[in-house]
């Protein structure tokens, strides 16, 4: 196998990051809990990683930008919150729409 992933892992790997992210972006729950959902962004686009080398994979560089994003915006949030803010809803965005190019149609 060549680190690819089945359909349904795909899927669930982009469904928890995307809903990991709206849930950022939307700021309802405590810090823990979203620190704990920029973990499971972090750890989607790792898994996701293989699928970076199939044919259409380029949605996945946005997924990493958007995962990078998200963990500089969480660690700045501590110093700064506007600037931690910007770069966590920069991070979201990519990561929702990475994850909704990536979802696999068939």
């Amino acid at each position: 196998m060549d680190g690819a992933l089945s359909q349904f892992s795909l899927r669930l790997g982009l469904i928890a990051a995307a809903a990991a992210a709206v849930a950022v972006l939307t700021g309802l729950f405590s810090d823990p809990v979203g620190y704990g959902c920029v973990a499971v962004i972090a750890l989607a686009t790792l898994v996701t990683a293989g699928e970076r080398r199939r044919q259409g994979g380029g949605w996945w560089l946005l997924l990493a930008v958007g995962a990078a994003l998200s963990i500089a915006g969480a660690g700045l949030a501590e110093l700064n919150d506007t600037l931690g803010g910007l770069l966590a809803v920069s991070g979201g965005a990519l990561v929702v729409i990475a994850a909704t190019i990536g979802f696999p149609a068939d």
